[in-house]
């Protein structure tokens, strides 16, 4: 069984459940599955991940899960936690099969709170079923060699970053293993997404939403409104906790064009995960200035794709104009000599309540290819956005 714990997944998923629970509970969603490899599977992997699916379905969150996830995210009510208790993942929720070209297909759909749970778990079974089925083996004594390398390059210059690599982690022993790592030798690594670890090790859950977000506010409200609306919502929840802006939904350029003095006021940043980080970075400082915020005030988070020493460019770069820190996911949990799994799950379509029609979901992207969405409605989205 891969999946532990209903806690094995990145916090956001439990905070953005609980935003959909308060202002759109009657709000349904489909995620599906895309593998930018185009891998082949064999026969086998199917039955493979049905037998996990069906396995998943047993988790329920236990007296001590609560009491953790309680005390470490006041931001969270309690009424929360004690729905989550009665919550289970339901097989029958999940459409899963392969094509005539051996490409895999995973579909979920469910009300918002509950089919946004359903993200990670999945793509962290996929991974490691992924290596088991190729034959990858993960060679321990390496990946330390590597992780103490990377500890020593964040510790030598006050890197502070973050664990964020569940979703494509190798398995669950190679993630397990680098974050006890992490926990007892890094100074400068201030938490993981991840519950479990966080759990397990006594580390700080970090996290604050998803490009799902976005998404169901573009589909739902019209794409010129969505960053604005989806802040002002995160905000109508949350309060001021959980400040980090996710910039690049529909484009980093609309997201600057459309952020408020207000937002930009009360975010305590911002977070990057696509694009030229150093081009976004001069981007983003010309901004706050242009509304009168105090750039060395705000922190960029960059989470693209990032190994050690990209983000201390970054950082050298950063110095003295912005306060920056990084989420790090594959390069740490599936940094193993092998070609780690480009796989992603997103939202593809919403609906307000049962009784509306289904919409199309787009997610742009600051890097070429990573678009998501059908041809016409993403043409649509350029469009309408002024893009195309």
């Amino acid at each position: 069984m891969i999946i532990k714990s209903i806690l094995d997944t990145d916090l956001y998923k439990f905070t953005t459940s609980y935003a959909y629970i308060k202002l759109f509970p009657y709000a349904m969603g489909t995620f599906t599955f895309k593998d930018r490899d185009e891998t082949e599977y064999p026969d086998a992997f199917v039955e493979a991940l049905k037998e996990e699916v069906k396995a998943m379905s047993s988790l329920r969150l236990t007296t001590g899960e609560i009491r953790f996830m309680s005390g470490a995210c006041r931001f969270l009510p309690p009424f929360y936690w004690e729905w989550l208790s009665s919550f289970h993942f339901d097989p029958e929720k999940i459409r899963i099969e392969r094509d005539e070209q051996h490409h895999l297909h995973v579909e979920v759909s469910d009300f918002m709170y509950k089919v946004t749970l359903y993200e990670v778990p999945l793509l962290a079974i996929i991974s490691e079923l992924r290596n088991r089925f190729f034959g990858n083996v993960a060679n321990m004594e390496q990946i330390c060699s590597k992780l103490a390398e990377k500890v020593q390059l964040s510790d030598e210059h006050k890197l502070t970053f973050s664990e964020f690599g569940t979703r494509r982690r190798f398995s669950f022993n190679v993630q397990d293993a680098v974050i006890s790592y992490l926990n007892e030798n890094a100074h400068y690594c201030a938490g993981t997404s991840n519950c479990y670890f966080a759990m397990k090790y006594n580390m700080k859950p970090l996290g604050t939403h998803p490009h799902e977000w976005f998404m169901f506010h573009g589909a739902q409200f019209g794409y010129k409104h969505a960053n604005y609306m989806a802040l002002e919502n995160w905000v109508n929840v949350y309060d001021g906790d959980l400040g980090t802006a996710l910039s690049d939904t529909y484009t980093s350029d609309i997201f600057l064009s459309n952020i408020s003095r207000k937002q930009a006021k009360l975010f305590d940043g911002v977070r990057c995960d696509s694009g030229d980080e150093f081009l976004f970075t001069d981007r983003l400082i010309a901004r706050y200035r242009e509304l009168g915020v105090d750039p060395t005030t705000k922190t960029i988070i960059f989470s693209n794709a990032l190994d050690f020493d990209k983000a201390l460019q970054i950082q050298d770069y950063c110095r003295g104009k912005i306060r920056c820190s990084f989420g790090i996911g594959t390069n740490l949990t599936n940094d193993t000599g092998y070609k780690p799994s480009n796989i992603v799950m997103k939202l593809a379509r919403c609906k307000m309540n049962v009784n509306q029609p289904w919409k199309e979901c787009v997610k742009l992207s600051d890097d070429l290819g990573k678009h998501m969405g059908s041809d016409q409605e993403t043409e649509a989205c350029l469009y309408e956005l002024g893009l195309k």
